[in-house]
């Protein structure tokens, strides 16, 4: 294997051990434990409040910090770093969660909060790092590898999860409870593990700067204005990834008011990780036979008209539907989204730029959930909540149209 592919595999594998927090903790088994374990002795809607509250509070901290760290980083050379220190975090912060008590609710929320901190944040110095393992010709075809690694590994431990919870005496684990403690023991060993051959393989960036600071974060900002292309391309990746990312976390509440059991809902999750590995995947392929651009505008038209089949959905099998189309684009529309970019920045401020681009994401992460539970509250409809969403898709693909970039445009001739 030569040095590059092996940089890429390396960089590859570190979301193939990072996803298994995303699957398994953030939106498999903590809600679950957090309701009917740690926050057991409180009423259903104050448990319910106080978790969305640490996930838009998490989200929030990250979307503060990032563009700076990422300053700081490419400034600093330490984008590897950087990701070693959130990392650890993260790992550390999953484990503790086995030895929180019943009842510890609060105790369980600041540690939850920690790990997504780590998580997101890290994830934030991954994507900068694709710039050193992928030429801009080949930036869609690794994006894309990395986001399949990532599902795939994620959709692997989370099976293996989800037996130990459904046959604890099979894992030699007494219940339970003490199924989900080794999960969350066993996504921090996971992703530790395969998170190590990035620090070998992956080449860090040369510093560009000594010097740091708030004020240089204020004139990448002011950069970030100036450069018509990045600007419009936030503003449309802000609108679609707001959709996407809601859709994404509200799917399982959406099916529980729908009445659907637990046992569908997880095996959806469990669908959905493991087609969207190929999927993702595929889209690399796909971007390069028909432009990056037009690959992403394929994808938000399946999520917009998911959105519409949302609204009329009834059953458990139309769920099923639903979910697969989901994974037939979701990996494809983020993993072309970030190579896109990572082509209209400069390289050696991958990290300061991507902080801003994943400052958005995590906005969207504060305030989708909020606009859809708003729409939700007004009209007692939670179909056309889903709705709503479908108008985001298309006002994102209308403005990334309007993207015009020698570098971004070259495949789109």
């Amino acid at each position: 294997m030569s040095p590059l592919r092996r940089s890429q595999f390396a960089w590859a594998l570190n979301a193939w051990g990072n996803h298994a927090f995303s699957t398994t903790i953030l939106t498999g088994f903590f809600p679950i434990f957090f309701d009917k374990f740690w926050a057991r002795d409180l009423p259903g809607s104050t448990s319910t409040f106080y978790l969305g509250l640490t996930n838009s509070a998490a989200s929030f901290v990250v979307m503060l910090i990032a563009p700076w760290l990422g300053a700081v980083a490419d400034r600093r050379g330490r984008k590897k770093r950087y990701l070693g220190w959130f990392t650890v975090l993260g790992v550390l912060a999953s484990a503790a969660l086995a030895l929180i008590g019943q009842g510890q609710w609060l105790w369980s929320l600041l540690v939850f909060a920690a790990a997504s901190i780590g998580f997101f944040a890290s994830y934030s110095f991954n994507d900068a790092l694709l710039v050193q393992v992928a030429a801009p010709e080949a930036s869609d075809r690794v994006s894309a590898f990395g986001f399949a690694m990532g599902y795939l590994g994620g959709g692997i431990l989370f099976l293996l999860n989800v037996l130990m919870v459904l046959h604890p005496a099979r894992f030699g684990l007494a219940d339970a409870a003490a199924a989900t403690r080794a999960a969350f023991i066993s996504v921090a060993l996971w992703w530790g593990l395969f998170c190590l051959p990035l620090f070998r393989y992956v080449p860090e960036a040369p510093a560009v700067a000594e010097a740091t600071g708030w004020r240089e974060l204020l004139e990448t900002l002011g950069k970030v204005i100036r450069n018509k292309p990045v600007l419009q391309f936030l503003i449309a990746y802000w609108l679609y990834i707001d959709a996407i990312g809601t859709l994404q976390q509200m799917a399982v509440d959406f099916g529980a008011k729908l009445g659907f059991s637990t046992n569908t809902l997880i095996a959806a999750l469990l669908m959905v990780q493991f087609i969207s590995f190929p999927a993702a995947w595929a889209f690399g392929p796909l971007a390069a036979r028909i432009g990056t651009k037009r690959a992403i505008y394929l994808g938000l038209a399946v999520f917009t008209l998911v959105s519409f089949w949302a609204y009329f959905m009834r059953t458990e099998t139309q769920f099923y539907e639903m979910a697969v189309a989901v994974a037939l684009v979701q990996g494809g529309v983020q993993a072309l989204s970030r190579s896109y970019f990572s082509r209209l920045i400069p390289p050696e401020r991958s990290g300061e730029y991507f902080g801003f681009y994943n400052m958005l994401g995590k906005f969207a992460a504060v305030l989708g959930p909020l606009v859809v539970g708003s729409v939700a509250l007004a009209t007692g409809n939670p179909h056309l909540s889903i709705l709503v969403l479908a108008v985001f898709f298309l006002v994102g693909a209308v403005l990334l149209s309007r993207v015009r970039e020698a570098e971004g445009e070259r495949r789109e001739a």
